[in-house]
């Protein structure tokens, strides 16, 4: 038998900009979701180890907690799906040790991304660049990296230069672009589920983060802090684990959607976009070359968001082109097999 028609030709064309502003729209949200969720947890954490209020030297520590937060709000969140499952819609999250062994590759290059991280703030996110990719795309990155490098130098020529800030931030650029790559690598493990990796990420980045403490005498830091007994501290504290719950799903849905290299330019941008907040809101007085170096990062930025664009609708251009081939190749078929069966079904009548 015959497979059935596809739909037709009409039908496809009105279901294929859908579909692509469908695209659109999901890529666009979830970076949105990224740079909103990400921002704020900057900001926040900014916040809990710099102001006077609830000053804290032990950002592994604040890290940590909010690791724990985030897991348990995975836990609860399941179990609520399952309690009213009218209400919330959650995957089932049972701790498998099988799946945390098979995770701990990306909790691991995490838990090193986020400590290089504490170290230092840093507008630089190493790409990845593919066989697959441009070489338009590739001179774009480049645009990118030099005006993290005009940056880097007008640091220096005011005087704010740290050599080791800089050591860490490009090993902190590095363990970000491996986590993108990581997650795009971990997500079938799981199931394609991000809270079920988010789950189990920060299971085993809880039981990591604790030896990195004692080594950076952290310990020895948190028990002494007057701020560990006020209520206002770990109010902070739990709304800063509450949206790194959230940036661990943000986080794997702009690498779902998209791919390694362009979360990591999105990331770019971000960085760049909130340094530029950043300045404008405390009022402080940076030379024109460092507004030209964010300019130049956001410029490179949204000119690679548009050459991805670009090679997107080419894409999707070229498989509804080969679809509606494939549709005419198929109904030509049906064609002749239908002519076919007419003519020997007229054969017995013209004999008689």
């Amino acid at each position: 038998m015959p497979p059935p028609p596809p739909p037709s030709t009409g039908q496809q064309q009105q279901q294929s900009p859908k579909s692509l502003v469908q695209r659109y729209s999901e890529i666009v949200a979830a970076v949105f979701a990224y740079w909103t969720c990400s921002i704020s947890l900057v900001f926040l954490n900014k916040h809990l180890l710099s102001s006077p209020d609830l000053k804290l030297n032990a950002p592994l520590f604040v890290t940590w907690y909010q690791c724990i937060i985030s897991f348990v709000l995975c836990l609860l969140c399941s179990r609520l799906s399952k309690w009213v499952p009218r209400l919330i819609s959650f995957p089932d999250m049972p701790i498998d040790l099988r799946l945390s062994r098979e995770v701990l590759p990306l909790s691991l290059v995490f838990v090193a991304m986020i400590t290089f991280n504490n170290f230092v703030q840093c507008g630089l996110f190493l790409p990845y660049p593919g066989p697959d990719h441009l070489q338009t795309g590739i001179a774009l990155l480049l645009l990118i990296v030099a005006g993290f490098l005009l940056g880097v130098n007008q640091e220096d020529v005011a005087g704010t230069l740290s050599i080791n800030g800089v050591i860490y931030g490009v090993l902190a650029s590095l363990f970000v672009a491996l986590n993108a790559i990581f997650t795009k690598k971990t997500l079938p493990t799981v199931g394609d589920s991000i809270w079920r990796m988010t789950m189990y990420n920060n299971l085993n980045a809880c039981l990591l983060f604790p030896p990195l403490m004692l080594l950076a005498g952290e310990f020895g830091e948190v028990p002494y802090s007057p701020h560990i007994v006020k209520f206002n501290f770990w109010a902070m504290m739990s709304l800063g684990g509450f949206f790194g719950f959230i940036m661990g799903y943000v986080t794997g849905w702009q690498i779902q959607v998209t791919s390694a290299l362009t979360h990591n330019i999105s990331g770019t941008a971000k960085a760049a976009a909130q340094t530029v907040i950043a300045v404008a809101w405390w009022r402080e007085f940076k030379p024109i070359l460092w507004w030209l170096s964010n300019a130049v990062v956001l410029v490179g930025s949204a000119a690679y968001t548009w050459v991805q664009k670009k090679d997107m609708d080419r894409k999707f251009y070229e498989a509804k082109e080969a679809g509606a081939k494939y549709e005419e190749e198929l109904q030509k078929k049906l064609d002749t097999v239908q002519q076919s069966s007419e003519a020997n079904d007229g054969k017995p009548n013209e004999q008689v």
